[in-house]
């Protein structure tokens, strides 16, 4: 007994110090690494869920931008981190369920490098077009594409991001062939058919939302199954002849692997709370995200889904990194 006794005693102190840094958890402020450049779609909702964590948490959460090469540097930083809670990334399904699918080699599995955290919400897309292009419709971008092949441009935040993802599965599905921009990022790709420079793009609705509403682009068609509250009499792209066309995107919070049960649970908790804050609710609603918040085992299963779907879709779509 007395063996059984020293035992449990020496059991409990070696687990002292972690169940002590859990409870106390966070003692300091946490980095958020972001593979994505500052003002993408991505970054901008996030800020608003770091924000409220922070205050519900008492420690600031600073994110910190490291876009280049499709989001690996960022997200290969984010691999290195110590699995202390203190390093955590915001990661989107670009970077977990296409860049695998479209690089030979990536130093990250997807489902096996990471520990995920929670889904955070959904990320809805628009067909837009600057106002000098004459088309009002999904179908007469179609019809001009295919009467001008190769002479009309698209941009997108580069070679395979959901951008240019989004818009081979229309050329694929329309048959309209259309030449790809790519740009080093989101932002100045928005900005450049904002701006008349590039025709056309597909657009994750936060990005382009306001410019829409003031006239200075034109949304031709929702990439979801349904049409967005926020644009009613936007049709979706199913609607406009091309049936079964469903493009969406996510974005999600994950830690490195290995960090401690008691921390993921506590990171999740925290999130479904900020997530359920009517103004938080409402202020990513209005710039076009879906609230999804979601337990850790369900972020790894729509993670795996999404991979084998991204898969099929970049095979079909012949989508081809030069």
């Amino acid at each position: 007994m007395k063996h059984v006794s020293r035992f449990l005693t020496a059991l409990v102190a070696a687990c002292a110090p972690a169940l002590s840094g859990a409870q106390s958890y966070p003692g300091k402020s946490i980095l958020m690494i972001m593979p994505l450049q500052a003002g993408s779609s991505i970054d901008v909702g996030m800020r608003i869920v770091t924000q409220k964590m922070a205050e519900n948490m008492g420690q600031q959460i600073v994110i910190e931008n490291q876009p280049g090469a499709a989001g690996l540097i960022g997200t290969e930083r984010f691999m290195r981190a110590a699995p202390d809670g203190y390093t955590l990334a915001t990661l989107n399904d670009s970077i977990l369920t296409m860049i695998p699918n479209l690089y030979k080699k990536v130093a990250y599995d997807p489902l096996k490098s990471f520990a995920p955290v929670s889904l955070v919400a959904g990320n809805t897309w628009l067909l837009v077009t600057h106002p000098n292009l004459p088309v009002k419709t999904a179908r007469e971008l179609v019809a001009l594409a295919k009467a001008r092949p190769g002479e009309i441009n698209y941009a997108s935040g580069g070679n395979g991001s959901p951008q240019h993802i989004a818009m081979a599965m229309f050329e694929s599905a329309t048959g309209a062939k259309m030449t790809h921009v790519p740009y080093k990022g989101t932002t100045q790709a928005t900005l450049d058919v904002i701006s008349g420079h590039i025709p056309v793009m597909f657009s994750a609705t936060s990005l382009v939302i306001e410019q829409i509403r003031q006239g200075k682009i034109r949304a031709l068609a929702g990439g979801g199954a349904k049409r967005l509250a926020l644009l009613p009499a936007v049709p979706t792209i199913a609607e406009s002849g091309v049936p079964g066309f469903d493009f969406n995107t996510w974005m999600a919070i994950l830690a490195p692997l290995n960090t401690p049960k008691e921390i993921i649970v506590r990171l999740n908790a925290e999130i479904i709370k900020t997530l359920s804050v009517p103004d938080v609710n409402e202020r990513l609603v209005a710039i076009g995200f879906e609230i999804d918040g979601s337990s850790p085992e369900k972020l790894a299963t729509v993670t795996k889904a999404r991979l084998e779907q991204m898969q099929k879709i970049i095979r079909d779509a012949g989508i081809i990194i030069q």
